[in-house]
């Protein structure tokens, strides 16, 4: 009965914590230490992928698309150190849906460009834009380097939908990291409380969620049919660029593990965590630490995911048992994470699990 009160109680709530452990360290931590590093070096590379867009708008060269394609791939495998990270602005801007849901919609984005007219707030455009639809527009929207500098070179609408989306990129990354600037930042050390409402509790669940969704299901379960029974190759992370699915994966695996860790984004320090939280609390499982069987489980999946090909698409289609190998250590980990560690820290989750754990 007392945890249902907490859990459904949203006003008025205590900001007791239920143990001694210093949440707002830990907050502090993460704040200062993780996240707004980590969106700052987000917005630098979308800084970058601004620029050279606007240079390959200006000068439609393939030495220029080239560079446009390499500030893409900059700016994607610094989101997956903030995709986690959907509390505050980001939350309200829906940031992680429009900036990264795959695979693109081909027809959706040929008929905008067809048309030039189109409205990319609207949640039923999430899939015509983010990196999915550079990827597309960059990799996949002729057969050749050549082919497709020449079809920006012609079609203006093609130019101004790409500007567009660049552009749209920047201002939800600009609007995050003011947010925290501006204030949020102090808010969300301040709720260090262990209320549903607390910073703890409902970052914890958005980092379980996109561990459960995101990383275990989105970029590998999916693609590999442990939902559908039939694998989709066209599911994976950077379909048409397709060499660069793992890099993509490895950043976000690593980004969750340092996250639990409390490493902090430039590498230099550890701090309070999750991990010295569970150390905190003695929490034990059959009689081993439980954070040590958690990172014991992320080595596990970080060894398997490094025997995994760089292109996922040709994983999928030629060697699936190794990404549904990969899937099940990841899986591991979703039940030591979502049971054990909810359960020790006393936390309780907050969204639907449409698939099981």
């Amino acid at each position: 009965m007392i945890v249902l009160i907490v859990a459904c109680s949203v006003e008025n709530e205590p900001t007791v914590n239920s143990d001694n452990f210093n949440r707002k360290t830990m907050l502090t931590n993460w704040a200062d230490n993780i996240i707004i590093p980590a969106y700052e070096n987000y917005t630098d590379e979308i800084s970058g992928l601004v620029k050279a867009k606007n240079d390959f708008i200006e000068s439609r060269t393939i030495e220029n698309l080239e560079s446009l394609k390499s500030a893409w791939l900059n700016a994607y495998i610094a989101w997956q150190s903030v995709s986690m990270f959907e509390i505050g602005k980001a939350e309200q801007l829906s940031l992680r849906d429009f900036t990264n849901v795959f695979p693109a919609s081909k027809e959706d984005i040929e008929a905008n460009i067809a048309s030039g007219t189109y409205d990319l707030s609207l949640p039923s455009s999430r899939d015509q834009q983010g990196f999915p639809a550079l990827d597309y527009l960059l990799h996949g929207s002729a057969e050749s380097q050549a082919m497709i500098t020449a079809r920006f070179d012609s079609e203006v609408n093609m130019r101004n939908y790409l500007s567009e989306i660049v552009d749209r990129l920047s201002s939800l990354s600009i609007a995050v990291l003011q947010d925290w600037s501006a204030g949020y930042r102090d808010e969300f050390i301040s709720k260090d409380g262990s209320t549903a409402s607390s910073s703890v509790n409902k970052l914890v669940n958005d980092y379980m969620f996109y561990y459960e969704r995101a990383l275990r299901a989105g970029k590998i379960g999916i693609p590999a049919g442990v939902f559908s029974n039939t694998p989709l190759s066209d599911r994976v992370e950077a379909f048409y660029r397709k060499d660069v699915s793992k890099t993509l994966f490895m950043a976000s695996l690593n980004a969750t593990i340092d996250f639990f860790n409390g490493q902090f984004f430039d590498g230099s320090d550890q701090g309070a965590s999750l991990q010295s939280y569970l150390n905190f609390l003695n929490s034990v499982t059959q009689g081993t630490d439980v954070s040590s069987l958690i990172n014991d489980q992320f080595t596990r999946t970080l060894t398997q995911a490094e025997s995994l090909s760089e292109n996922f698409y040709s994983e999928v289609e030629n060697n699936n048992e190794k990404m549904l190998e990969t899937y099940d250590e990841l899986q591991s980990n979703t039940i030591l994470l979502k049971v054990d560690m909810f359960q020790a820290l006393n936390i309780q989750v907050d969204y639907v699990d449409a698939d099981g754990d």
